[in-house]
């Protein structure tokens, strides 16, 4: 079963999952902090870059299956046209004050 973005419990990554979907860079890039930083795989990553390649330039799109610790982590099917579909989860930090994501962490489940 698919929970729809607007679902999703923390409304931060509800936002972040639906700008992903609707291939909006500038929405995605506003709901991060300035600094903020990401791994894939457990390898810490160039966040421009990855999102580029992961992303915005082969047509990500994130189906989410589960979701725990408050709407912070999320188990979904991610695709694009570079990899097709594998089953990824997701950790989101939430800076404080609560308005962005410092982090992001994800990789395969």
């Amino acid at each position: 079963m698919t929970i729809a973005p607007g679902k999703l419990s923390d409304p931060v990554v509800s936002a972040l999952v639906s700008a992903v979907n609707a291939h909006d860079k500038e929405a995605f890039l506003k709901l991060l902090t300035a600094d903020a930083t990401m791994s894939d795989d457990g390898s810490d990553r160039d966040l421009q870059e990855w999102i580029d390649k992961e992303i915005f330039d082969s047509g990500g799109h994130m189906d989410v299956q589960s979701e725990s610790d408050g709407g912070h982590r999320l188990v979904a099917n991610f695709r694009n046209d570079t990899w097709g579909e594998m089953r990824t989860a997701w950790k989101f930090t939430i800076a404080p004050g609560g308005g962005r994501i410092s982090r992001f962490e994800t990789g395969q489940a």
